[in-house]
């Protein structure tokens, strides 16, 4: 179902950086600093770079992810015309619109909820009216979907092995139909099988509604899957991008890599 759009993009960002709390507090330090990206509606972008790039950081302030210790510093972005910096009332609305999964996601599900409760939370959270049949029903379809059996609705995540787990984090996503899909290691513990439901979900819903999708981490079988154009970070800065992993134009402080776009 075609949806009307606001703005002119899913995401954009403005010379936006990003800082984060040591551990112990005290002041902030630049995890993220002067990136600018745009992400079409319908498009996919891939956030590459090596460990401590900025990367899910990056992520979590995108999808307006409520991190202790992280805080935009300067610029800005706008998701689905949405401010992050100051989202206000709109908060709300950022994280209906936005799906988010997480860097190991799947491996922290609430152990005390079933998997129809761990998949259904994103409307349960929001409504305690909201009919359970129909919810029950959605559930089922997005398992299904994952090609993950219909009894495990029932279970909890400790009963599951990664990969499955994986699969209902991913599910618990895209529970709300989201514009726009925020994905950091998309696809960590699937199999091949696995990995190829996942991403035809994610085409599918490109397809039927065009939503956006922003992949954060390493892997090129996705990035290529989605026809991903891709942003390379290092310490925080930008440092390359190009239409595809394999075509891309690195900036004149950025000393070429190639190893950061390798996996």
């Amino acid at each position: 179902m075609a949806r009307h759009r606001d703005t002119d993009v899913a995401i954009e960002c403005v010379d936006l950086s990003i800082a984060r709390a040591s551990a112990r507090g005290g002041d902030l330090a630049r995890v993220v600093d002067g990136v600018s990206a745009r992400l079409p509606h319908a498009g996919a972008l891939a956030v590459l770079g090596p460990t401590g790039a900025g990367k899910s950081s990056l992520a979590a302030v995108l999808a307006g992810a409520e991190e202790p210790g992280l805080a935009v510093v300067g610029g800005d972005a706008w998701v689905e015309g949405i401010p992050v910096r100051k989202p206000g009332r709109a908060h709300r609305l950022h994280t209906y619109v936005t799906g988010y999964l997480a860097q190991g996601d799947g491996s922290r599900l609430p152990s005390r909820l079933t998997v129809e409760e761990v998949i259904s939370s994103p409307i349960t959270r929001r409504s305690r009216r909201a009919d359970k049949r129909a919810l029950a029903i959605r559930v089922a379809a997005l398992l299904d979907e994952m090609k993950l059996p219909l009894g495990i609705a029932v279970k909890y995540p400790y009963e599951l092995s990664a990969g499955m787990r994986q699969r209902v984090a991913f599910a618990r996503a895209v529970m709300l139909q989201p514009r726009v899909l925020i994905a950091d290691d998309l696809l960590a513990n699937l199999d091949l099988s696995a990995r190829e439901a996942v991403l035809a979900a994610i085409r599918r819903r490109r397809d039927a509604y065009g939503m956006s999708t922003l992949l954060v981490g390493n892997d090129r079988d996705s990035v290529e899957a989605l026809n991903a154009r891709v942003l390379v970070l290092r310490a925080g800065h930008v440092v390359a991008v190009g239409e595809s992993a394999a075509d891309v134009t690195w900036t004149p402080s950025g000393e070429a890599d190639h190893r950061l776009i390798a996996s």
